[in-house]
């Protein structure tokens, strides 16, 4: 089969790789893709929002599958055209997709349907939002309706903190049209764990759990990011959490979207937080995460070629997904100054030293006369897999050290804390 995957990040190369194991890919092409994924995949110059391009490429390239990957493409409705061209594809439909690109559909959706989430208030006038925040104080949450490459949210201390948060979405328009709505919402207490799940309208079968540290310096502290690494299993997830879970979180989801005539098919993603009442969501996202993915995919023994078509043709009950044994350690390398300005260009040293048991996920590169340079804010993910989650901390951070380039950044206590 000849097959599209639709993204350049981290999440993409892990995507692709996973792929590239299956026999019955034949060829692999990747839009817009990065310099790692260019060794393994024929990239192309169709920017991952370029939904017209991406169709009109696999029509006249005779691709049999797109994965539509990232989340903007999703949210514009990449899946429902390349459908209505005739062309497979995995990820959910448009109308199943906003539960990521709209916040507020997500928590109305978890109210009606009384999912377990954070009390919350939805604002589309800046001078309601920040009266709240004088009467309800803080510590509490803000965040921008649509979608904001995952640093759309703000844990506010303060109310002052608050109040800049909401004044950057909604009147300096940080987040562009995402932020001309916010959601302000209770501060749940608890330790995160995510857990993303093939789901095919009806069937949910979740994967291995996972825990991403999206703060950008040590010790969860400082500004969110995209994530700059994640372990899996998270060691908090016990077999009686995953039942819990399943019980009161993911199958009512699904069962929710269904109902609400919008069938979700693809990953859906449960960020949750481990409360001293239970289990919360603490958000959806509608497609693999990132860095989740280049730690949760290397555990995957099936053949993910065959669970994705499951997923789009709702045969998800017939398969029995397997996994193997051991743990994964996930750490971002990113550019100095990340999450806000960084400079690009940088060539990268150290790559062909890193030992064949770490695998190298290229998010920000560029290949050049046969050398790699940073290309954006996370730039690498070096991920071990061990026997225990410690072997595979150590055995990351064995390949970080070993990789280097002017300005280089990473936490170093990924699975630590």
């Amino acid at each position: 089969m000849n097959i599209l995957v639709v993204g350049g990040g981290g999440r993409e190369h892990a995507i692709c790789l996973a792929l590239k194991k299956s026999p019955r890919v034949e060829k692999l092409f990747c839009a817009s893709g990065n310099g790692g994924i260019s060794q393994i995949a024929e990239c192309l110059p169709i920017i991952a929002t370029d939904v017209e391009g991406v169709t009109r490429f696999a029509l006249e390239n005779a691709v049999d599958y797109v994965v539509v990957a990232s989340d903007d493409p999703l949210a514009l409705g990449m899946v429902d055209v390349l459908e209505d061209a005739g062309i497979r594809a995995f990820g959910p439909r448009q109308n199943a997709a906003i539960i990521e690109s709209s916040k507020a559909f997500a928590k109305a959706l978890m109210k009606k349907y009384g999912i377990p989430t954070a009390r919350y208030e939805t604002f589309a006038i800046i001078e309601d939002a920040l009266r709240y925040i004088d009467e309800n104080g803080a510590p509490t949450v803000v965040k921008a309706d649509g979608l904001a490459l995952g640093k759309g949210a703000v844990v506010a201390e303060t109310a002052d903190e608050a109040r800049a948060a909401v004044r950057a979405m909604m009147e300096d328009m940080k987040f562009g049209d995402s932020g001309a709505r916010v959601i302000i919402e209770e501060y749940m207490t608890g330790r995160e764990v995510t857990v993303l799940a093939f789901v095919d309208g009806e069937t949910v079968v979740p994967m291995l759990s996972s825990h991403d540290h999206k703060r950008i310096f040590d010790g969860d502290r400082g500004a969110n990011t995209g994530g700059m690494g994640a372990v899996c299993p998270s060691p908090r997830y016990t077999p009686e959490l995953e039942r819990l879970c399943m019980d009161t979180i993911f199958l009512p989801t699904v069962a929710a979207m269904r109902a609400e005539g919008r069938p979700f098919k693809g990953v859906l993603y449960f960020e949750l937080m481990l409360t001293p009442d239970g289990p919360k969501v603490i958000e959806y996202n509608a497609r693999f995460g990132d860095p989740e993915a280049q730690a949760v995919l290397p555990l995957l023994n099936s053949d993910l070629l065959d669970i994705m078509e499951a997923v789009t043709d709702g045969r998800l009950a017939e398969l029995d997904i397997r996994w193997r044994p051991g743990a994964t350690c996930c750490v971002v390398m990113a550019s100095g100054g990340y999450p806000a300005g960084y400079e690009k260009g940088k060539m990268i040293a150290g790559l062909d030293g890193v030992s064949p048991d770490i695998t190298v996920y290229h998010a920000g590169t560029k290949l050049r006369d046969g050398a790699y340079y940073t290309n954006g804010g996370r730039v690498l993910g070096v991920t071990a897999v061990g026997e225990t989650l410690d072997a595979a901390i150590e055995s990351a951070y064995s390949g970080v050290r070993g990789i280097s380039w002017e300005g280089a950044y990473y936490r170093t206590d990924i699975g630590r804390i």
